[in-house]
């Protein structure tokens, strides 16, 4: 009896040890990699400054800023353009990054400018130059500027208009 449980024994190590050689494994490897692009960046040359405007004691009207820096009136007719422009500029930001990528513009819907007496304007429909997407050169930089629409009122109240908090201006790669 102690001869046929060890041949049952050994055969049973025997088939389980077949068994296990006879089912192979198969190995493969795989590298992992990543490629750190330079980060995007914006940083502003020049503020936008819509220059000298006059304006009707009666009429409302706007001075629009292109982003190539120039000036046109519309709305009701109550603004004009002095001869005596003042400082004109379309904001102006120089963005840097990675080589060849492209990038997208997100610009604000409006912002509030303020005199030192609490009269107030709004500045909207902001426009900028690449529209929408931008393309760094090889250098990785491309300027970007930024025209807007100036909303004055009638018999706005002149003076000095700032806001203290800027026009936000962002941009993200596609």
């Amino acid at each position: 009896m102690k001869n046929i449980i060890k041949s049952l024994a050994i055969a049973a190590v025997a088939t389980f040890g077949f068994a296990t050689t006879s089912h192979a494994q198969a190995t493969a490897t795989a590298s992992a990699s990543a490629n750190i692009v330079t980060p995007i960046s914006i940083v502003k040359n020049v503020d936008m400054n819509f220059g000298n405007v006059a304006v009707s004691a009666t009429l409302a009207g706007t001075a629009v800023l292109a982003p190539a820096g120039t000036r046109t009136t519309g709305g009701a007719g109550g603004v004009t353009l002095p001869a005596t422009t003042g400082t004109v500029s379309a904001a102006s930001f120089t963005v840097s990054g990675q080589a060849g990528y492209t990038y997208a513009i997100s610009l604000p819907t409006s912002c509030i400018i303020v005199d030192g007496a609490s009269h107030t304007m709004t500045v909207d429909n902001f426009t900028s130059m690449p529209s929408t997407t931008g393309l760094l050169s090889a250098g990785g930089t491309e300027t970007l500027n930024v025209g807007a629409t100036l909303n004055v009122a009638a018999g706005q109240a002149s003076g000095l208009y700032t806001n203290a908090t800027g026009v936000p201006v962002t941009v993200n790669y596609n």
